[in-house]
């Protein structure tokens, strides 16, 4: 949860090409304090059923950009999903991305919820409410 001085994050997966959400999919929560800062990995967790994490790590304080990594792969290897057998072959993969990398800027006091929007040959993110 946000506080004034600090920011807070959720997220959750759509998968696209079959309507549902995105269950099983690990995701990684990074932060940094300042544009030039390195990055420091605060843990992770996955998607539940409906396709949300609910239980990020807490941002620290002085948090000016976050990261979150999305291991998309996985979860398209193992989905047997009607919309993508009459899809070209991939690369010996389940997904043209196999990892989805969103980074975006924070303010303290804030939420961002960050929804991504996945089917194997794209993603699109936004910040949701």
């Amino acid at each position: 949860m946000s506080t004034s001085t600090t920011a807070s994050v959720s997220t959750h997966i759509l998968d696209t090409s079959v309507g549902r959400p995105a269950a099983g999919v690990a995701v990684a929560l990074a932060a940094r304090s300042g544009r030039d800062a390195d990055w420091q990995t605060l843990g992770g967790s996955a998607t539940d059923a409906d396709g949300r994490c609910k239980d990020l790590p807490a941002l620290p304080q002085g948090t000016t950009h976050v990261r979150l990594d999305f291991e998309v792969e996985p979860y398209f290897s193992t989905r047997q999903a009607d919309a993508q057998q009459d899809a070209p072959a991939n690369r010996d993969s389940g997904a043209f991305f196999p990892e989805v990398a969103i980074t975006f800027a924070v303010e303290p006091g804030e939420h961002y919820h960050v929804p991504l929007l996945l089917n194997p040959f794209g993603y699109s993110v936004y910040r949701g409410s």
